[in-house]
């Protein structure tokens, strides 16, 4: 093994290369890092579009289930409770006839929506087709 090329202090990680070049860690965290942590709550298919919706005041969970067109009742359902189980979202029961829920972020969720815009910017930036559509909504 070749000698360390650098230590990584916020995993606390110590990436080493052998002669071909090929890299790998010795001494890994015993728990998950921070990014991999806020994946597993952030990182769900759907969340980041129920949090962004979300951020325009509470939906009523059909409403959310309209406006989030691609997402099955199923799958909304699991990344609302899986949400709600993160302290994210807040899940209140309206008093109607029939009963009806409205999901609401929390200010813990509302954290998450700077994390949101600037990954808004950067698709916006980085990806050639969200930068069509971004130009073509600023053009109307």
């Amino acid at each position: 093994m070749a000698a360390v090329t650098h230590v990584t202090q916020a995993l606390r990680a110590e990436i080493v290369e052998d002669a071909a070049g090929r890299r790998r860690s010795t001494k890994t965290c015993d728990v998950p890092c921070a990014i991999e942590q806020g994946m597993r709550i952030l990182g769900g298919k759907w969340t980041g579009s129920i949090l962004w919706h979300l951020r325009d005041g509470p939906f009523r969970f059909n409403d959310l289930a309209r406006i989030i067109s691609g997402a099955s009742k199923k799958m909304l359902t699991e990344r609302l409770r899986h949400l709600e189980a993160h302290g994210l979202v807040r899940r209140r029961v309206l008093e109607t006839s029939p009963i009806s829920v409205e999901y609401a972020l929390t200010a813990e969720g509302e954290t998450a929506l700077a994390f949101l815009d600037a990954l808004k910017l950067w698709t916006e930036t980085h990806v050639p087709a969200a930068r069509d559509l971004a130009s073509r909504a600023g053009d109307r």
